[in-house]
């Protein structure tokens, strides 16, 4: 049995990673529940696997859907004001070094249509030719693209297990109790989940659950009866050695080729992967089986074409990670379920989970503590499109 369980709680958290962690802040900071009446559990408290700790971090503004591009702003706001939030000590390691997303001719038309999308929202985003690219980039090889969009501000990649941890330590310190377990069982009837079973045995009655499972977050909700079209995808990072790379590259943007391809460096190396196509996917087996005849075949000769100086480097180190991948449109799901309506969804962020976490646990918390959105209307992500099976498309998915 859980020695740390109680008995009852008003919101249990399912997931600890930096999603669950997001929602339990915010709902600790907003004030409408007694110390130790919001619970979190996660099975592995040490998130050596878990899906944010094996990130890479990104946040862009660069994307197709005008609420994605609001999410990732309210993280930006927040790594902005960190200190200011969470104390003199809070840092999360930003660089603010852009992304550079390139297009073919084919996809040039889309690129263009999402960049006055993000300019329309308030990114700082341009679009360079081929002649400006070299300009700007001079280690960038252009063959082949008809358009890139570079974030100038407001786009790079932080530490993702340090926001995590910024999250979960001020949760903690603002009444949210934490239990090391699974959750096995979700009992509901009417309408309403009235209970969860830890692993161990445990039963906690609630008054709300919210499910921020990550890569789990379909058998969490199929405990209460729910499909919901997030399971886990495997995905891969490299790192490389490229001795021969200029300072320039150093403190260049992750870079995005046509083919899907990117790149970006950290300190004196650089990290790479690609997200295979359907028929590619790799089996969801151990995390320490990594596939390197994917990056010989698939990334280093798109790496190597589009930054020459790639032709040399060395695989120093690679790890593979889960995304929380959304089969039906990639997007997030966000909010309660239709007719379990203390049923909360924070799922399916489809490799967007660090970026769109601040955005993400508010929303969250204000649905619960307000009854409605009170910054960003995240009500296209609701679960009515997956129930209705109609698809949310997001345009620019790395």
């Amino acid at each position: 049995m859980s020695s740390n369980a109680p008995a009852g709680a008003d919101i249990v958290i399912i997931g600890g990673g930096v999603i669950g962690s997001a929602c339990a802040y915010y709902l600790a900071t907003m004030g409408a529940f007694p110390p130790g009446r919001v619970v979190l559990v996660e099975r592995d408290m040490t998130f050596a696997s878990c899906t944010t700790a094996r990130s890479v971090g990104g946040i862009r503004q660069q994307f197709s859907t005008p609420e994605n591009i609001a999410m990732s702003q309210a993280t930006l706001a927040l790594v902005r004001a960190l200190k200011q939030t969470f104390g003199a000590d809070a840092e999360v390691g930003f660089r603010e070094q852009g992304y550079l997303i390139l297009a073919s001719e084919t996809g040039a038309g889309i690129l263009q249509r999402n960049v006055a999308i993000q300019r329309s929202a308030g990114a700082d985003v341009v679009l360079l030719d081929p002649v400006a690219l070299a300009q700007r980039f001079p280690w960038l090889a252009t063959d082949g693209v008809a358009l890139g969009s570079f974030g100038q501000t407001g786009e790079g990649w932080v530490d993702p297990v340090s926001l995590m941890t910024l999250f979960r330590s001020a949760a903690r310190a603002a009444g949210v109790a934490t239990i090391n377990d699974s959750i096995v069982g979700i009992e509901h009837s009417l309408g309403h989940v009235g209970s969860v079973t830890l692993g161990r045995g445990n039963r906690i009655e609630c008054g709300a659950v919210i499910n921020a499972a990550g890569p789990a977050a379909g058998a969490v909700a199929a405990l209460a009866g729910i499909v919901l079209p997030v399971e886990p995808r495997k995905r891969f990072v490299y790192v490389l050695d490229c001795r021969d790379a200029t300072d320039a590259m150093r403190q260049g943007p992750l870079t995005v080729d046509p083919s899907g391809v990117w790149f970006r460096p950290e300190g004196r190396f650089f990290l790479a992967g690609k997200s295979p196509e359907e028929a590619e996917e790799p089996v969801c087996g151990a995390l320490d089986d990594i596939d390197h005849d994917f990056f010989e075949s698939a990334v280093w000769p798109r790496l190597a074409a589009r930054a020459p100086v790639f032709e040399a480097i060395k695989v120093t180190n690679a790890w593979a990670g889960y995304y929380d991948y959304n089969t039906l449109d990639q997007n997030a799901v966000i909010g309660p379920h239709p007719t379990l309506a203390n049923f909360y969804f924070a799922n399916g962020f489809s490799g967007h989970g660090v970026q769109q976490s601040a955005a993400a646990g508010r929303a969250i918390a204000e649905l619960i503590v307000h009854g409605g959105y009170r910054s960003i209307d995240l009500t296209r992500f609701g679960y009515g499109r997956v129930a209705r099976a109609e698809p949310l498309i997001e345009l620019n998915v790395i």
